[in-house]
């Protein structure tokens, strides 16, 4: 937008998208976690006396990033709550990105 909007009305237009964004994403957060705990409930399966099995240790971690991802960002549409920690994009960005990855591989395993 930069490039082919002057300045003023790139700030204005990106504030116009962002403005729909935060309505949006937030609550289809709580609703993948809400959809999320569900499945996990379904597939977690009962945990052997040998321990956890590698499909269950990765999806603890999935289950783990999403939850604290959920926690997040229901605490911002609810309460209003503004994260104590981690207050940029780049965390939650890269625990996404964790989460898709975890999702990739619990496929081969």
């Amino acid at each position: 937008m930069s490039q082919t909007l002057s300045k003023e009305e790139s700030i204005k237009a990106r504030e116009a998208i962002m403005f729909h964004v935060r309505k949006v994403v937030p609550w289809a957060l709580i609703v993948a976690v809400i959809t999320g705990i569900y499945l996990i409930i379904q597939v977690f399966g009962p945990i052997k006396e040998e321990g956890l099995s590698n499909f269950q240790i990765l999806l603890s971690i999935k289950a783990f990033l999403g939850l604290w991802l959920g926690i997040r960002g229901f605490n911002q549409k609810i309460f209003k709550i503004n994260p104590f920690l981690f207050k940029g994009h780049i965390f939650p960005f890269v625990c996404v990105i964790i989460i898709i990855f975890i999702s990739q591989i619990m496929y081969i395993i």
